[in-house]
This record gives C-alpha cells, structure tokens and sequence, in this order.
C-alpha cells in the first residue's frame, strides 16, 4: 500500500483583492505580502520585497532570496509559539516579480521546498 501525504504547508499565491478577502477566510492562516495588504485575519504576518534582477554570481545574491527568508520567519513563529499554529500561507503578490520570487523560493530554496509546498 502506498501513501501520498505531504506534510508541507500549502502556499497559495493571490493576486487580486477579492481572492485574498476568499483566501483568508476560514482556516489556521498566515500571510507572507510582497506589498501593502488590503485585507487581514491572518494568525501571522510577514513581508518580503522582491529582490533587484542582478548579474550572474554577484556577491549580494549569493544567500537566500527574500521570498525564503520571509518564509523561514514564518516557519520559526510558528513552531516557537510566537504566533497561532498557521496550518497554510496566503501569499499576497499583486505583480508578477512577486509572484515569482514566491515560485522560486518554493521551486530552489532546499529549506523552503522542505517545510512548504506550492498550493
């Protein structure tokens, strides 16, 4: 017998005001912005700031990306008690840099893709 399960916590990326009202309604949940959040309910919250495109190897893009750092906070409140038991992340990310930075955090960072899953 085979089992599927994934203990990671979802990450769902939103874009427009009304899917985040949807988003953070009903349930344990967290909010990672990438912008200033037009709604609220979340147990936690963290933002990030999508980083600059910069040329290959540079020395300042060597550690993780924003999106991750924010992530691991995130992660840490949570298993510390600083905040509620979040059991999914709303990414608020209205343009597409943002949502990017979610996706390659959750797609390249080995620590981020351990604790979290995109959906």
């Amino acid at each position: 017998m085979a089992w599927a399960m994934d203990a990671r916590i979802p990450v769902a990326l939103v874009a427009d005001p009304a899917g985040l009202g949807a988003a953070l309604a009903g349930g344990k949940v967290a909010l990672l912005a990438s912008a200033p959040c037009p709604g609220d309910g979340a147990l936690a919250v963290e933002s990030f700031a999508p980083e600059a495109s910069h040329s290959l190897a540079c020395a300042c893009c060597q550690g993780r990306s924003p999106a991750a750092v924010a992530l691991d906070r995130l992660f840490q409140a949570r298993v510390r008690g600083r905040v509620g038991w979040f059991e999914r992340v709303v990414a608020w990310v209205p343009d597409e840099p943002s949502q990017a930075a979610v996706r390659a955090a959750l797609a390249l960072d080995a620590l981020t893709a351990a604790r979290f899953r995109a959906g």
